[in-house]
């Protein structure tokens, strides 16, 4: 009896093209060329005695993953050879399936046989032949599932999201968010193009995305990317206070809110080993939008800057958050 850690036979299906016998063979009296084989069959049938095989062989333990067994192929055939021999060929094709809500998952295949010889007048133990072959194909597959388990996506039993915020050093023309690393005129290095305004920056956010299987468990890595490209800002060269840099450094506040927005978003989800990346790609787009609405928001009430009441509103509104997100 096999001993299984890590699935159960939770159905066995005959995909066989002929379903009529397993077995082909020439009778164990003298035979001679113009002898036909006749046909053989399992107990109660092919399907039947193949189930009940393998639940002798692996009693189910439906705590553990269930697989489907797809029989493609289980046959014996025999051949009259020259001296009056009799060659014997099993074969023996299975597909073993992980049982999911809609579409099965295909996991391995297995095609084995065997080959013998026998003498005319001697009889071929064919139910022996048989059961080898399939306790052959449950041991392949055992040996199988204890090697990909912890490491076969395929086979993940959950989604772990593991968060950190993307830094690159030395510093290039883009910077990554920091609260030790504020925005600095020096920062401003596009030339200043006609416009109303004094100053301008365009931040935005995103993510690097690394997966590995550790002990059955999709580990998703996030790296958050809250960032502001140094050639894509511009101020006017009598602009440059304090206060006009506040202002800006708070547009980049704000992408670092969205993102974190984004974070706690994702922690609240219940993911799938089938489906993580399809939610967190949306839920991306509907912070990409929330950013947006929110950079807007904070101009309009701000006057791009002009009003300072509003704007000292806004720089106490957006503190508030930045501590408790760093808590």
């Amino acid at each position: 009896m096999l001993s299984s850690k890590e699935f159960y036979v939770a159905g066995v299906v005959d995909d066989r093209e002929d379903r009529s016998a397993v077995a082909r063979l020439l009778p164990a009296t003298q035979v001679n060329s113009a002898t036909s084989t006749y046909a053989i069959d399992l107990k109660d049938g092919g399907l039947p005695a193949i189930r009940q095989f393998i639940i002798k062989s692996l009693p189910p333990d439906k705590a553990l993953r269930p697989v489907i067994i797809h029989v493609k192929k289980l046959r014996v055939d025999e051949a009259l050879q020259s001296g009056g021999r009799i060659d014997g060929k099993l074969s023996i094709n299975f597909s073993f399936m992980l049982k999911k809500e809609g579409d099965d998952v295909h996991l391995v295949d297995y095609r084995g046989g065997s080959n013998y010889t026998r003498s005319q007048g001697q009889q071929m133990d064919i139910a022996a032949l048989l059961s080898n072959s399939l306790q052959g194909a449950l041991v392949y597959f055992n040996s199988w599932m204890n090697k990909q388990a912890d490491g076969n996506i395929k086979l993940a039993k959950g989604v772990k999201l593991i968060f950190d915020n993307y830094t690159e050093q030395p510093e290039g023309d883009t910077i990554y968010y920091s609260a030790k690393r504020p925005l600095t005129w020096a920062d401003f290095q596009q030339k200043p193009p006609n416009s109303k305004y004094e100053a301008e920056v365009f931040p935005s956010f995103g993510y690097n995305e690394r997966v590995e299987i550790i002990k059955g468990i999709v580990n998703v890595h996030l790296s958050l990317k809250a960032y502001l490209p140094k050639s894509a800002c511009w101020v006017k060269s009598d602009a440059r206070s304090d206060y006009s840099l506040n202002h800006e450094q708070r547009h980049f506040d704000i992408v670092k809110l969205v993102a974190e927005h984004f974070k706690q978003a994702l922690l609240k989800e219940k993911f799938t080993v089938d489906n993580y990346d399809g939610p967190i790609n949306v839920q991306y787009l509907d912070s990409f939008s929330e950013m947006n609405q929110l950079q807007e928001k904070y101009d309009g009430d701000t006057a791009h800057g002009t009003k300072p009441g509003a704007q000292s509103e806004w720089n106490v509104r957006i503190d508030k958050e930045l501590s408790l997100s760093s808590k």
